[in-house]
């Protein structure tokens, strides 16, 4: 492997009438549209790390370009260019700085509702699954296993958060938010794109878990904004590994994850350094999981 290069963990560009700072993405607001950006960043439990994972930020953005051409016939995506001469004129010079970890985009008006298909039973469905039986108002069959195999592939709705945890919501209430029919097409919509993704990484050897994406309202019509089924979005597992009853191993931030939980650090701000081992064998988690599912290196 390439030896890594200085993580980007902030940038400063000019000419936007408004911009703003998310756990990752750097979000610029042009008149004309928006720019997003994405950081090397790095968070865990809320708390984004001092120091990035270099590369990420090309993994999570040429992911979603790769998605979005393959989804591109079940519902458009915002993308308008990723070619940093598109751009506005004043974010020339900093050209080779943006190539391969930003996108220019439509302005939408965001649905406020994070739009999760889960496949398997883990994470906080597992905990819900264990103190109710159901997840989000579906009910389950009794005796399923940590990380089983769902019966089928269900739509848990969450609400969107500006800092923290989203909270997982009914599909009645995600209803009451957006309109019944907006809420039955957002259903429709995420887990025709869940399936079609996991039939596709199944024949590289991947097991889509889960995943969520955004949606919005682009000149009338529902649109995917920002990533979709990066690993900060989406939980991929090996297929080979799979071993129900007990949790998996991901091709995502778990690895720093575990590392955190090894510490005695109260899950406040200011977090810890990771150490140069940990950066790395990260970087090699997210470089794996791009070569895994589009046959080429990040190059």
């Amino acid at each position: 492997m390439e030896s890594p290069q200085q993580a980007l963990l902030s940038t400063d560009l000019p000419g936007a009438v408004a911009r703003r700072q998310g756990k990752v993405r750097d979000v610029y607001e042009y008149e004309d549209g928006v720019l997003l950006v994405a950081t090397d960043r790095i968070s865990a439990f809320d708390c984004v790390m001092p120091n990035g994972i270099p590369d990420k930020g090309r993994v999570l953005t040429r992911l979603s370009l790769f998605w979005a051409d393959k989804l591109g016939d079940l519902v458009p995506y915002h993308l308008l260019s990723a070619d940093p001469a598109d751009y506005p004129p004043a974010l020339a010079e900093y050209a080779d700085m943006l190539a391969g970890r930003s996108m220019w985009v439509q302005k939408a008006e965001v649905i406020p509702i994070e739009c999760v298909a889960r496949g398997y039973l883990t994470g906080s469905a597992w905990k819900s699954y264990q103190q109710t039986g159901a997840i989000c108002g579906h009910e389950l069959p009794a005796g399923l296993q940590e990380s089983a195999k769902l019966p089928e592939p269900i739509f848990t709705p969450a609400t969107k958060a500006e800092s923290g945890h989203d909270e997982n919501v009914s599909r009645e209430t995600c209803a009451t938010l957006v309109g019944s029919e907006l809420a039955e097409w957002l259903e429709t919509l995420t887990l025709k794109l869940y399936s079609t993704a996991a039939d596709y990484v199944a024949e590289r050897g991947l097991i889509l878990c889960d995943t969520k994406f955004e949606l919005g309202i682009v000149d009338g019509a529902v649109t995917l904004i920002d990533e979709m089924l990066t690993p900060d979005s989406s939980r991929y597992w090996d297929a080979e590994a799979y071993a129900p009853g007990k949790p998996q191993e991901s091709y995502d931030k778990q690895f720093v994850r575990d590392y955190l939980n090894s510490l005695d650090w109260d899950k406040e701000p200011p977090a810890p350094e990771l150490p140069a081992e940990i950066v790395a064998e990260t970087r090699r988690i997210y470089r794996t999981i791009y070569r895994r599912i589009t046959g080429d290196e990040l190059d």
